[in-house]
């Protein structure tokens, strides 16, 4: 059973968890606390990099002898299996733990439950589901890898009040402000890859990079660009040292330019096919390459395609004071707002206001 006293220290856990935003990755967010008899905290810790110590072990390490007979706080389930860490279920068992109270099953096949019965066959008392819904949220990338093998998209959006994307004919238009911007890089520092359309990178020639946020791993870039438009020339080319360029294009198109190909892997670009030209089959290839989290900032017509295919994860609105007139490119094709449930989170940022919208259920 599942005490106030549970969740307060498991809030604990969740906010340790929380600084390990943007260097995990493809390894999930993990908080841990020990807590005495006595109902103090003696250890605590969280997973700080992939293939550094989990949280369990650092929390374990903190306290010391003081963790037997303690309870241990995680925000998921211990692992039990060998990876590039030995199991944390043998370190809790050797350390004396009496009882562990734990926020999510870890989905993980190598997993998936066995953490915790391994605790129980040796006497622990386990207590699960405790905050587990913003557990979840936190780790929401890492669910949806695991569970589907493609990254989480979160599709982005400067919104003008008659709901434009962009001026008359597709001119650039200054939607958000400097308040905004400084959100959207920390966004960009904490996820594994961004993606734009060739239209896009054609009309703004984006760097894509996370400024004025320090990011620990590198961030990959993805072109999504069936016509292979993409010139060598573009800035982002000019941005490797922060990480990759991939071109998402198809088989056909790579195979009949072999010159233009050979041409921008000259560049730097890595050049993909997506297995039968099909966006969810291109995010499982992109899954595959360790990559958790999307963030797709653009442009409309990419927007319009992932949303009408599905793939569209959650919404990340940038809601600005400016007006781009009747002339100007509406979002998703229409001027009206097509999502429908009620966000999750509201933030305001200088004028602007950021409105975060889950289209697939967390949990």
């Amino acid at each position: 059973m599942v005490t106030t006293s549970d969740e307060a220290f498991t809030e604990r856990a969740l906010f340790l968890a929380a600084r390990g935003r943007g260097t995990t990755s493809p390894n999930p967010m993990v908080g841990a606390v020990v807590v005495s008899p006595e109902g103090v905290v003696v250890g605590s810790g969280y997973h700080e990099v992939a293939g550094g110590p989990h949280a369990e072990v650092v929390a374990l390490q903190a306290a010391g002898e003081r963790s037997r007979g303690a309870t241990l706080y995680c925000t998921l389930e211990p692992c039990c299996h060998v990876g590039r860490t030995g199991p944390c279920t043998q370190r809790i068992l050797a350390a004396g733990i009496r009882r562990v109270v734990a926020s999510l099953r870890d989905p993980n096949p190598q997993v998936a439950g066995g953490g915790f019965a391994a605790l129980r066959a040796s006497g622990v008392e386990v207590t699960e589901g405790c905050l587990t819904r913003e557990a979840a949220r936190l780790n929401a990338a890492f669910l949806m890898w695991i569970r589907t093998g493609r990254p989480r998209v979160t599709a982005k959006v400067a919104l003008t009040l008659d709901n434009r994307v962009a001026g008359p004919g597709g001119a650039r238009l200054a939607i958000t402000s400097a308040a905004a911007n400084r959100l959207i890089h920390l966004d960009r520092a904490a996820v594994d890859a961004i993606a734009v359309g060739s239209g896009t990178l054609l009309a703004d020639d984006p760097l894509l990079t996370a400024r004025g946020a320090w990011r620990r791993r590198p961030l990959a870039r993805v072109i999504f660009d069936r016509a292979l438009r993409t010139p060598p020339s573009a800035r982002l080319f000019s941005t490797l040292a922060a990480g990759p360029v991939i071109i998402m294009s198809t088989a056909d198109e790579i195979a009949a330019a072999a010159d233009r190909v050979e041409r921008l892997e000259r560049a730097g670009a890595e050049v993909e096919a997506m297995p039968g030209g099909q966006l969810g089959a291109a995010l499982e290839r992109l899954g595959q390459r360790g990559i958790t989290s999307l963030l797709l900032e653009g442009g409309p017509r990419l927007h319009a395609a992932f949303w009408q295919a599905g793939l569209v994860d959650a919404w990340q609105l940038y809601l600005s004071p400016v007006t781009a007139g009747s002339g100007g490119v509406p979002w998703l094709g229409t001027g009206k707002c097509p999502i429908g449930p009620t966000p999750h989170g509201v933030r305001a940022c200088g004028p602007d206001v950021r409105v975060e919208i889950d289209v697939h259920r967390i949990d």
